[in-house]
């Protein structure tokens, strides 16, 4: 080979890698795309949960339909876990790491599940904003590239209790609790509520996620006395207990997490079981918003259920999309970081959601949201706001 031969290869090669580091300059982006990854329990017993990724979805389908960011197309990955935490372990790290990669995550259906991957993500400086889950382990300690936007769960089963306690003049508070982090999370904050009442809970009790015995649970809730009834489990694994509690002869007041608030698709799935059970939101059904992504459904996703775990969906990837567009088109996971550091007071389909630069010492610089609503469902799904924001 002449030495001219040489030269001309030689910058050839050059040409073709500098070419290619313009195109992928960072995972999961390239000059036309950005690569946004979910996973959610598709099937399984947590499916009910499953629109949560589709709403996510049209809002990504909006973007696009726009123009996209700065001349790139979100292209959206969801991966089916199936709630179970091995697969969603499998599931990210298959995404993440096949090329062209995954920039950001978004959502994600579970306590349990999302901790599977919490510290794969938190390594890699992998953005992931907006878990589907109200556990106060994604921002105790704060790591600088999760953003939460779901309240506490102690949050919400707090402000249950002070609803049960001061507004309708109940005492007896009993819990029935998935018996894993999510759950915990829920008996935790209960337990604290109500123990500044100088009360304690008439029964907390546990079930199981696999095989759970839930005649037995409600056998356990209607012995304890109780008048009201917290239920920080599964849909499909709640809707059993109200049943069984039903032929039983025990209707105590059923009060849930957010987890259980998609009134009309839980209506339709007991057949007018849930009436009058009451749960917490954070959602503003007041926003002028509701409609926009109502409509926008109704053209780009016929097929899908609009419900509360939809606009959910939206909104947990709402903060995501706003932090693409201020970073523009030098989009690096430092600087995306960087403009959700700047969020404030940030108003989409949620409470106002803002944030703060990296302090390890203070978890709410990661906490978007700190606040919920209470809502009751009435004949046939419909809602029924009970109070104002409670902190």
């Amino acid at each position: 080979m002449t030495k001219r031969c040489y030269k001309t290869l030689l910058l050839a090669a050059i040409i073709i890698c500098f070419s290619a580091f313009s195109v992928m300059a960072e995972e999961g982006v390239t000059d036309t795309e950005i690569h946004i990854g979910q996973t959610g329990p598709l099937s399984g017993p947590a499916a009910a949960w499953s629109t949560v990724s589709k709403g996510a979805g049209l809002l990504f389908k909006m973007v696009n339909e726009e123009g996209g960011i700065a001349g790139r197309k979100i292209v959206y990955h969801v991966y089916d876990d199936s709630y179970n935490p091995a697969k969603t372990k499998a599931g990210v790290k298959q995404l993440q790491e096949t090329a062209p990669g995954i920039f950001a995550w978004v959502g994600g259906v579970g306590t349990a599940t999302g901790l599977a991957v919490l510290n794969y993500l938190v390594n890699k400086n992998v953005p992931w904003v907006g878990m589907a889950s109200g556990s106060d382990a994604w921002v105790t300690p704060p790591q600088k590239n999760i953003f939460s936007v779901y309240p506490h769960y102690q949050i919400e089963a707090r402000s249950l209790c002070k609803y049960a306690i001061d507004t309708l003049g109940k005492k007896k508070i009993a819990i029935a609790y998935q018996n894993d982090p999510y759950g915990q999370s829920g008996l935790k904050g209960a337990s604290e509520a109500i123990s500044k009442y100088n009360l304690q809970l008439a029964a907390t009790v546990p079930v199981e996620k696999e095989n759970p015995n839930l005649k037995e649970t409600a056998l356990a809730l209607r012995n304890s006395g109780a008048e009201v009834v917290f239920l920080w489990l599964t849909p499909f694994s709640a809707l059993r207990i109200i049943q069984e509690s039903k032929s039983m002869k025990f209707e105590p007041q059923w009060m849930s997490s957010s987890t259980f608030s998609d009134f009309p698709q839980l209506y339709n799935l007991s057949k007018g079981l849930i009436k009058g059970l009451i749960a917490a939101t954070f959602f503003d059904f007041k926003s002028s918003l509701m409609e926009k992504y109502k409509e926008a459904k109704n053209k780009l996703s016929p097929e899908d259920e609009w419900g509360i775990f939809y606009i959910g969906g939206i909104g947990f990837a709402e903060p995501l999309v706003e932090g693409l567009k201020r970073c523009g088109k030098e989009l690096t996971k430092d600087k995306f970081i960087a403009e959700m550091e700047k969020m404030q007071n940030f108003k989409g389909l949620t409470g106002a959601i803002t944030y703060a630069p990296f302090d390890a010492s203070n978890p709410s610089c990661r906490q978007g949201l700190n606040k919920v609503l209470l809502v009751e469902c009435l004949e046939g799904g419909e809602s029924k706001v009970l109070t104002d924001w409670m902190e």
